[in-house]
């Protein structure tokens, strides 16, 4: 019989009310680069790194890209009902007055329109609607359905006028600002954070969509299609400066009809799932750019693709195909790192199965506001309770590290981390709050453990809260286990899975 023990207490700082804390600096000359995690902020997670030379310059660029995220986003939201764009939505057949960063980004999505032949539309959600439907009624939508949809796509839903800053809402259509707003967003907040006395560099990532903006060169991890655990090894690495980069995919989001898996993202010209691309990264100066083609080329086949990234100087891709096949552009290769060559060990015939891993799944609680993300300790012990492996630590400066005081007193010595040395991952965006990690069944010095029971153990502090420990028994031999902890208020739940790799 399976024994879960549960001592639980995972908590999280909100924005309102809370002092800063940030990464432990990474030091250049004088200047120090501070990092920073939120929860809920655009329905994902947001990371923050700023150069400065003070906690308190770090401190006011962070306020003011928050304060620029949720300004624009009471302005081009589609889900906040009280957005600017929400309530032009409600208008019909008349000119309206709006924002300069509304008409902008209605503008932009005419200009992407037409660029792309059609691939990108803000009424592409009366297909994706279409989807959803079939899949609550696992029936594939008929021909006639798909027609009248793709009709209704292709007419105008919005009429500009420049000279008057106005707006006309000309189709009954829902429209959903998806495909490149986020990154209009990290541009703007981007820029806000950089306007800040004596920041020298800014890397603002909401979800997956990055921009690298002043005197930095930014490592980021672009994650692998078919493996998104936050420690997978990336597909590929990339060293950026002043750039922008973006990756849409279908790997995250779908839909799943009669066992047969439909991506999230829609060709607006034919009604279809998209399938051929199942990955698109872009890197380019310009945000938007970056946010537009990477979602726009996982609907154009490689050869549109190539041709309209030809039209834009300074723009880069690498696109994954959904027999895995990587098609990159001609320039690409100069932005990546070269990758180390894998060190290739195998268990003996008494250690673990290396076909399987243990996959840790946290789901983290939604709470209002932005959400600071907490401080954690995740590791395995043996069924005599040493210590194994860590396989995350999520926290700010040392000194906050005997805070995890299970972790801390047991694992400390060996724990060879830099908070400073957080990644950035460039990936299809996710929900926020989920997090999945895996062990591959090594210890910490790299060597292959036996088959058996182990014990996970999850530690979380929240800033100015209080302390809890999360611990679930599996059994790691041959036979595929699964087990799940009780959620509570901060936590919606945890999982743990024994399991064949997803990805060898």
């Amino acid at each position: 019989m399976k024994r879960i023990t549960i001592c639980l207490f995972f908590a999280f700082s909100l924005l309102a009310g809370v002092v800063a804390t940030w990464a432990a600096p990474v030091w250049d000359n004088k200047a120090a680069v501070y990092t920073s995690h939120f929860e809920n902020v655009l329905g994902t997670s947001l990371q923050i790194k700023v150069k400065t030379h003070s906690e308190k310059q770090a401190a006011a660029a962070e306020a003011a890209a928050l304060h620029e995220i949720e300004r624009l986003s009471s302005i081009i939201s589609t889900y906040d009902t009280r957005s600017e764009f929400s309530r032009w939505m409600q208008t019909s057949g008349k000119p309206v007055a709006v924002s300069q960063e509304l008409f902008e980004v209605l503008n932009l999505f005419d200009q992407w329109r037409s660029r792309t032949g059609g691939a990108l539309d803000a009424s592409a959600q009366v297909i994706s609607k279409l989807w959803k439907e079939a899949a609550v009624q696992q029936t594939l939508p008929s021909a006639a359905l798909l027609r009248q949809a793709v009709q209704q796509v292709q007419t105008s839903h919005w009429q500009l006028d420049a000279a008057h800053q106005t707006a006309t809402h000309t189709s009954n259509a829902p429209l959903v600002l998806n495909s490149f707003a986020k990154s209009y967003i990290i541009r703007q907040a981007t820029a806000a954070a950089m306007n800040v006395k004596e920041v020298e560099a800014v890397v603002v990532n909401i979800g997956g969509d990055i921009v690298v903006e002043g005197n930095l060169t930014e490592t980021i991890r672009i994650s692998h299609p078919k493996a998104d655990a936050e420690n997978d090894a990336p597909l590929q690495t990339l060293l950026l400066s002043n750039r922008a980069v973006a990756t849409s995919g279908n790997y995250r989001r779908g839909e799943l009809i009669n066992g047969q898996w439909y991506s999230h993202i829609v060709d607006p010209r034919t009604g279809m799932p998209v399938r051929e691309v199942i990955s698109a990264t872009v890197v380019s100066p310009n945000a938007t750019d970056a946010g537009a083609l990477a979602t726009a080329f996982n609907v154009l086949t490689p050869e549109e693709s190539a041709a309209l990234a030809a039209t834009i100087p300074g723009t880069e891709y690498l696109l994954v195909t959904s027999e895995g096949k990587q098609i990159t552009s001609r320039g690409w290769n100069a932005l990546t790192i070269p990758a180390a060559a894998p060190v290739v060990s195998k268990p003996a015939a008494n250690q673990w199965d290396d076909n399987f891993e243990l996959v840790i799944n946290i789901e983290l609680a939604q709470l209002p506001g932005f959400a600071r993300r907490p401080f954690a300790a995740v590791w395995v012990v043996d069924e005599d309770n040493k210590p194994v492996r860590t396989v995350t630590v999520w926290y700010n400066k040392d000194r906050w590290l005997h805070e995890l005081r299970a972790w801390y007193s047991t694992n400390k010595a060996s724990f060879t981390g830099e908070a400073g040395s957080m990644s950035t991952i460039s990936s299809a965006t996710r929900s926020a709050g989920k997090y999945a990690l895996k062990w591959d069944g090594k210890d910490d010095k790299g060597n292959y453990v036996k088959p058996g029971k182990y014990t996970v153990h999850i530690e979380v502090v929240r800033e100015h809260g209080t302390y809890q420990l999360m611990s679930g028994e599996i059994n790691c031999a041959k036979k595929a286990q699964q087990v799940s902890l009780t959620g509570n208020t901060e936590v919606a739940g945890v999982s743990l899975e024994y399991r064949k790799k997803t990805v060898n």
